[in-house]
């Protein structure tokens, strides 16, 4: 049976959410999570310190776990970082 999973979202990305432009979401693997959970998301405003009130409700579609990612030289990492990209 599928989980609801709840996670604050700042209300920028939160905004990025609610207008189709973010459609993924990174975090730290603190959690357990799988394909067909909801994920929860609760705008929470950093500078009040509270939720503002706004949820959304999605779908988890794809899960990536993973603490190392060796695809490419460890001083590359170093030198850019990586990027995740969401797509539809």
């Amino acid at each position: 049976m599928p989980k609801r999973i709840e996670k604050k979202a700042v209300p920028e990305l939160f905004q990025k959410v609610l207008d189709g432009d973010k459609t993924f979401d990174l975090r730290l693997n603190r959690f357990e999570c799988n394909v067909g959970d909801i994920l929860v998301l609760r705008e929470w405003d950093p500078k009040k310190n509270n939720y503002t009130g706004r949820v959304i409700e999605k779908e988890i579609t794809f899960v990536l776990k993973t603490k190392e990612l060796d695809f490419w030289p460890e001083e590359e990492i170093e030198k850019h970082g990586y990027v995740v990209m969401g797509f539809k």
